[in-house]
């Protein structure tokens, strides 16, 4: 029997990379003679950067970077030779990077490590105060490291600064109107910004963004509305913040002389605008996360050697489905005719695939704390009941 193992992350418990151990550990002592494929998920946010460095077996470089409250923080960034990056994945990188004068190499970044909300305690998680700083610095490093593309996960940011704080981390300033420097440039001091001077540095490489989302910028359907509140974002302030957004997006258009159709781009919205602040400071190109991902993984030719395929998050409903993540794993090893199951901390899914098997790993009734504290003890007893 060969399975492929195949988790994203249980969120404030389980990392993709552990819930894979787990999984495999279990299996492995219950069926001793079962070939286990271990390939950890990420959809941009926590653990991107770690997960497809070691995929291809690259090296990590940490450093010291701005929190989103200001604080230090240590982040990473994986650098990889583009001929260690597999065919499939190679296809979504600038071809300018075959004509390149230094030898190609790709750096991997997460927003999450630098700028991310799992960074913060619940008390400390408010968007107005919250700045992308770390990962315009992080990706200053990968410069500095010599890449010649950086590859950025967006997810599970803790900030609504439409990337003004990574901009300025790159060489943008944000002023008053009496000339004064305002840094960082987050949403409290958005009613200061008068003007911006500067430029993207230079030697700033081509910045790709794996990102999944279709947000626009702004509206009922724009970074505030979708992803304000778990951001600290009270329904009342929603208009001021999508006012001051655009206000703001208008000044970086204008300063950089870009269409402000760009707010209205697909993926816009992603991680608090940050898509839309690099495509318009910086040139940067938006490229489906979980399609990039599975390239570099090589999913299809792992799912096709499965005999059968776990998959799992730390919840699993209707939107899962929705062709991201493990519900995109589950869809296509069942169009390959594969036993597919999923464990989740809560399974509701309410229209499953058929030859789905959907497995709640947390007791029915358990509270959210005791069944996050519980998840690693929870994983392996699912799969054991089961297997």
């Amino acid at each position: 029997m060969r399975v492929l193992l195949a988790f994203d992350k249980f969120k404030d418990c389980l990392s993709a990379r552990e819930a894979c151990a787990l999984a495999a550990a279990t299996l492995q002592d219950r069926h001793p003679d079962w070939i286990i494929d271990s390939a950890p998920l990420s959809d941009g946010g926590e653990g991107f950067s770690e997960i497809l460095t070691a995929a291809v077996a690259g090296t990590t470089q940490a450093t010291t970077v701005t929190g989103p409250r200001q604080r230090p923080t240590r982040a990473s960034v994986g650098l990889i030779t583009l001929d260690a990056v597999p065919a499939a994945a190679r296809a979504y990188l600038p071809s300018a990077l075959s004509h390149s004068r230094k030898p190609p190499l790709i750096a991997i970044i997460d927003m999450a490590s630098a700028s991310g909300l799992a960074l913060l305690p619940p008390a400390d998680r408010d968007l107005w105060h919250t700045t992308s700083v770390g990962t315009g610095e992080l990706i200053q490093h990968a410069t500095t490291l010599g890449a010649t593309a950086i590859v950025l996960g967006v997810g599970g940011s803790a900030t609504h600064d439409l990337g003004l704080g990574a901009l300025a981390a790159l060489g943008l300033g944000f002023h008053s109107a009496a000339g004064r420097p305002i840094f960082p440039p987050t949403p409290s001091q958005w009613p200061e910004i008068s003007r911006l001077s500067g430029q993207i540095n230079a030697t700033t490489p081509p910045i790709l963004i794996a990102c999944d989302v279709s947000n626009p910028l702004l509206g009922p359907r724009g970074a505030a509305a979708t992803y304000g509140p778990q951001k600290g974002l009270s329904t009342t302030d929603l208009p001021r913040l999508d006012h001051a957004s655009a206000r703001l997006a208008l000044l970086l258009c204008a300063h950089c002389d870009r269409p402000d159709t760009l707010m209205e781009t697909p993926g816009a919205g992603a991680a608090g605008g940050i898509a839309f602040g690099l495509m318009t400071a910086a040139g940067a190109q938006l490229l489906p996360g979980f399609d990039f991902v599975s390239a570099w993984l090589n999913l299809e030719a792992r799912l096709t050697a499965a005999d059968l395929v776990i998959t799992g998050e730390g919840r699993f409903d209707d939107s899962s489905l929705d062709g991201k993540g493990p519900g995109a794993v589950a869809a296509r090893a069942l169009a390959l005719g594969k036993r597919v199951h999923v464990f989740a901390g809560s399974a509701t899914a309410a229209r499953p695939p058929a030859h789905l098997s959907l497995h709640s790993i947390s007791p029915a009734h358990l509270p959210l704390a005791e069944a996050l504290q519980q998840a690693a003890q929870n994983l392996p007893r699912a799969l054991r009941t089961v297997f």
